[in-house]
């Protein structure tokens, strides 16, 4: 917007908030600097009808009457009462937070609205005390690409489509369309929640994942969150561990495996074939995640329940012992890759 434009749309903003009574066109033109420029009536006019769209589209409540039933023209004004801030009272520690939460974002797109924020709030009178947030500050960085589209379409209430990678670096890169809810911090990543059209359910997708650019579709508005949804709550499920389907227990050398110790109970002393250790006892909720982590431990864990576990891991064992096999052709053909899995 060119500095005369944003001139003259001040100059009437306080024209029209000075009366109380509907001013014709014709009145704002002789009283509005910048429209006694117009070279023609029709000039005029195709310039105030920018200028009022200009208004509307700022949210400034301009109304549209006429004085009495003697006008042949529609006068304009703008009532104070709808125009003007309510007064905004806020305690000493409200005010330290809207600081605090102004001084968070890294982005620069966010970091300029907060700003604008507390200008607003201080140009009502409101004191906004930077100092109180301390020598210590966080900082809420938001680098993917895909972050300001993403939430310039929730704001706008618009669908969007994107490639996103599933799994990890290799993973498929599928075509979404997506109706956007909301954009979610989560455990350090930030995540999409919305309605995947293509599945036809709700999903999440992690923003470093989504490459290319993201393209709005459809109108306007025509995305509209459910009332009751709450998005971490779903991020929350969604990374929830898996029930516990039973208890594995296991033995381990004196002095040995102390990452799984951790993770485990320790049901008390065991001697297994002359060697002192100790019984562990753990939940278990995937047979085929406890497995792969007990088969990296080699001979220094001992599965003692439940079977299926055990032969899992003696699987792993034979599959590693294969893959060497075949890297090194002189490995020992006599190595056993149960050794150390009972039951």
């Amino acid at each position: 917007m060119s500095s005369a434009r944003a001139e003259r749309l001040v100059n009437l903003v306080l024209c029209l908030l000075s009366t109380r009574q509907f001013l014709s066109a014709e009145r704002i033109r002789a009283t509005v600097p910048g429209y006694a420029d117009a070279p023609s009536d029709e000039a005029f006019f195709r310039m105030f009808e920018r200028d009022k769209n200009e208004l509307r589209e700022l949210g400034i409540p301009l109304e549209t009457g006429r004085r009495s039933s003697f006008d042949t023209a529609d006068g304009y004004r703008i009532a104070r009462q709808d125009y003007e801030l309510g007064e905004i009272d806020l305690e000493a520690d409200e005010a330290a937070a809207v600081a605090l939460a102004a001084r968070l974002w890294d982005t620069p797109g966010l970091a300029g609205a907060a700003h604008g924020a507390l200008l607003k709030l201080r140009a009502a009178g409101v004191e906004v005390d930077e100092t109180r947030v301390g020598p210590v500050q966080p900082r809420v960085r938001a680098t993917e690409p895909a972050f300001e589209p993403l939430l310039a379409a929730v704001q706008a209430g618009r669908a969007v489509t994107f490639d996103h990678r599933r799994g990890g670096p290799t993973g498929e890169v599928v075509r979404r369309t997506v109706e956007p809810w909301g954009v979610v911090s989560w455990r350090g990543r930030w995540y999409l929640v919305g309605h995947d059209r293509d599945r036809d359910d709700v999903r999440s997708f992690r923003l470093s994942r989504i490459s290319g650019p993201v393209t709005p579709v459809g109108p306007a508005g025509a995305v509209t969150v459910p009332p009751d949804v709450d998005l971490t709550g779903y991020l929350e499920q969604g990374f929830a561990p898996p029930p516990v389907i039973g208890t594995a227990r296991v033995w381990v050398p004196t002095g040995q495996a102390y990452g799984l110790r951790r993770i485990s109970r320790v049901v008390g002393p065991r001697t297994h074939r002359g060697r002192p250790g100790d019984e562990l006892e753990m939940d278990l909720r995937s047979v085929g995640m406890v497995a792969r982590w007990l088969s990296g431990h080699g001979p220094d864990v001992v599965v003692l329940h439940p079977p299926e576990l055990a032969e899992m891991v003696r699987r792993n064992w034979a599959a590693a012992a294969a893959a060497h096999s075949e890297a090194r052709p002189e490995a020992d053909p006599g190595a056993r890759a149960d050794d150390g899995v009972r039951t």
